[in-house]
């Protein structure tokens, strides 16, 4: 029986005692990651700039997104682009919820988490992969990445690469803003980049 068929199974059961639901669902969870069954595990966070869905494959954390992105949708792409054995798996993400609780409380100015970088490629990996250089409270504009990566008149593909930046947060795109000094638009929405800035210059 594949991880789907007893996902399915689950999904057929009683809705009455919602304890015995979890714990059913956290043996099936289990026994999928024993069974190498399990290829991205996934959980949500409640955090203060929305609901995130984070998603990790063995090599480490795939995906960040936000609410407004549309997390079924989300995973249906995961499903597509990584591996249809996708399940509700919080454990493999328990240190990653961690580090964002910690960073979104001030006390985290880096994440540690190992991450898997399979959703960027080429030049928009090289952005992404540069923004680790960009330090807490520091920001960067879109041309200085451009220059950084060594294509100075590719400005409007960096904005493109950090809006597709599949590790928002981790990867720090809302650290890059226009030369005017303004945002710039993010994909967690304008409230949430400026939010995370003040956090991160005021905090």
């Amino acid at each position: 029986m594949s991880t789907q068929d007893v996902a399915s199974l689950f999904a057929s059961l009683p809705r009455g005692d919602d304890a015995t639901l979890r714990l059913l669902h956290e043996r099936l969870a289990a026994a999928a990651e024993a069974g190498e069954l399990l290829d991205v595990a996934y959980r949500t966070l409640d955090s203060p700039v929305g609901l995130l869905l984070l998603a990790a494959t063995e090599r480490g954390l795939v995906k960040v997104s936000f609410e407004r992105e549309g997390h079924e949708q989300v995973l249906d792409k995961l499903a597509t682009s990584v591996s249809p054995r996708i399940l509700l798996a919080p454990r493999r993400l328990d240190a990653v919820a961690h580090e964002l609780d910690d960073y979104f409380a001030g006390r985290r100015h880096d994440f540690d988490v190992p991450l898997d970088l399979r959703l960027a490629h080429g030049f928009r990996l090289s952005v992404i992969e540069h923004l680790r250089d960009i330090g807490y409270g520091r920001t960067e504009s879109y041309s200085d990445v451009a220059q950084a990566v060594g294509s100075p008149r590719a400005v409007r593909a960096v904005g493109t690469a950090c809006a597709t930046n599949p590790l928002p947060l981790v990867l720090p795109c809302h650290r890059v803003v226009r030369s005017d000094g303004t945002l710039g638009r993010y994909g967690g929405g304008d409230e949430a980049k400026r939010w995370l800035i003040d956090l991160e210059t005021t905090g």
